[in-house]
């Protein structure tokens, strides 16, 4: 099966990657992506861009080379109440999505009761619709009740290609992705691949997550990357 969805995508306006937009398009296009979300960090980021970036974001175009454009953020979990990056009300309804992630340089790793929360609670968030990597173990967290909770709030939980690369700074990834897909196939629980991608070359490119996606044994019809009815009914295109 071919992945047509990459949603998870950095632009040099986050600070820390190094390719514009519209490399990411000619990317995405050459490795078969129809769907293409840009979803850069949001201000509380070392380097992210200011809430204005957001605003504008209505000058990318909803097709470019046959790819559709989705409009996002990865907002960046402040703290146990799920607080996110602050965005006004012009900002967020320009947006179609929003990535919630938990990063070092954001929020520092707490008990597994805190993390957990701040999770639980961010999924709560006005057009939050994917959980961004939670696999760091130095983040300890209840995988049980985060895996509820996306299934009663209709929200995917990422497994992120990055985070399973070689030259990946995030803690016990493997083990911890492995943990979720399991109880993600319990209780019938969508997921979705995102690569991360902090440079062009990366978009669509999936193998790490499709590897232990392989090795996992989970059902391709949870993996909502395989699948345009799904894509275009859960993300309202």
């Amino acid at each position: 099966m071919k992945a047509i969805i990459d949603m998870h995508t950095h632009t040099v306006a986050s600070g820390h990657a190094y390719s514009t937009i519209h490399e990411n398009i000619q990317f995405a296009k050459k490795h078969g992506m129809k769907f293409l979300g840009t979803s850069d960090h949001g201000s509380t980021m070392t380097g992210g861009p200011a809430e204005y970036f957001f605003h504008n974001l209505k000058v990318v175009p909803r097709e470019m080379d046959g790819v559709k454009i989705l409009r996002g953020m990865e907002a960046n979990i402040l703290d146990v109440n799920g607080n996110i990056d602050e965005l006004d009300s012009k900002a967020l309804d320009g947006l179609d999505y929003l990535i919630a992630s938990l990063h070092i340089v954001c929020i520092e790793p707490s008990t597994k009761e805190d993390n957990t929360m701040a999770i639980l609670n961010v999924m709560d968030k006005e057009k939050v619709k994917i959980i961004g990597h939670p696999d760091d173990a130095r983040y300890e967290l209840d995988y049980e009740a985060i895996v509820k909770k996306a299934k009663e709030k209709n929200i995917l939980l990422e497994v992120n290609n990055s985070s399973l690369s070689p030259n990946t700074s995030r803690e016990g990834a493997r083990e911890n992705i492995l943990k979720y897909l399991e109880l993600c196939k319990e209780y019938g629980v969508r997921i979705i691949m995102g690569t991360d991608s902090h440079i062009c070359y990366d978009i669509g490119v999936f193998q790490y997550a499709e590897a232990i996606i392989e090795e996992a044994n989970f059902p391709k019809e949870l993996v909502i990357n395989y699948w345009e009815d799904q894509i275009i009914e859960f993300f309202g295109i």
